[in-house]
């Protein structure tokens, strides 16, 4: 793409650094949202700066631009969920698990798409996949095109939400780091970025997280399919 501009939704986790750097090798100019939500797992804010830093540094097609974090605190307000109150990771009784914040992609899209109209955007970038999703229904290919449709008819003017990860695993996911920025991407990912839904910090070999929640067992295993192909 020549002549274009992308905002990433950039949470400071693995998914979302795999993406800037897939956009950064797409448009010309690159820019950041993150989400202030009362996320129980805030630590991962704080590890946006140093990685946005580095990922400047890294040599790409485009130039990584300005970052803005949001604040949303209507998620903690309706509560329920494992992300942001004292709720037990487990399946609840509507079959999704707790750790499902409803339409939090819905209302993040909605939010960075705002953001993108006042700088002139209309190519979001987002982590959402429908292969190692836990079955969140705001996760759903349809789900986001859908929406891409009625942001474009809301802010009348065509708004596109790319998701590079919706049709891959997370060893492939780890493998398309690989691809884009090497072995320093890879490093990048394991040591700085936060993936685990406690938002603990001990360091893997895949990663910094508990080693026990369905993220870091996500990852983790996906990593030990990204290290045996």
């Amino acid at each position: 793409m020549t002549g274009t501009s992308a905002l990433v939704l950039f949470s400071g986790g693995q998914d979302s650094t795999t993406c800037l750097a897939w956009a950064l090798s797409r448009f010309d100019r690159v820019e950041t949202v993150g989400f202030d939500y009362g996320q129980r797992h805030r630590v991962e804010l704080d590890a946006r700066p140093a990685l946005l830093a580095a990922i400047k540094a890294m040599r790409w097609k485009g130039t990584l631009g300005s970052d803005c974090v949001l604040p949303i605190d209507l998620f903690r307000a309706i509560g329920g969920t494992a992300l942001t109150d004292d709720v037990a990771i487990a399946m609840a009784a509507d079959g999704l698990p707790t750790t499902f914040v409803p339409a939090r992609n819905l209302i993040f899209l909605n939010a960075a798409a705002a953001l993108g109209y006042r700088r002139g955007i209309s190519d979001l970038v987002g982590g959402m996949c429908e292969t190692d999703f836990s079955g969140y229904p705001d996760c759903r290919d349809e789900t986001i095109q859908a929406t891409a449709k009625a942001l474009s008819l809301g802010l009348a003017r065509e708004t596109r939400i790319h998701t590079p990860l919706m049709w891959i695993d997370k060893a492939a996911t780890w493998k398309l780091a690989e691809d884009l920025g090497g072995k320093a991407l890879v490093d990048l990912i394991i040591g700085g970025t936060v993936t685990c839904y406690n938002g603990d910090l001990t360091p893997h070999d895949w990663g910094r997280g508990c080693g026990t929640c369905p993220s870091c067992d996500l990852r983790a295993k996906g990593y030990d399919g990204y290290r045996a192909a």
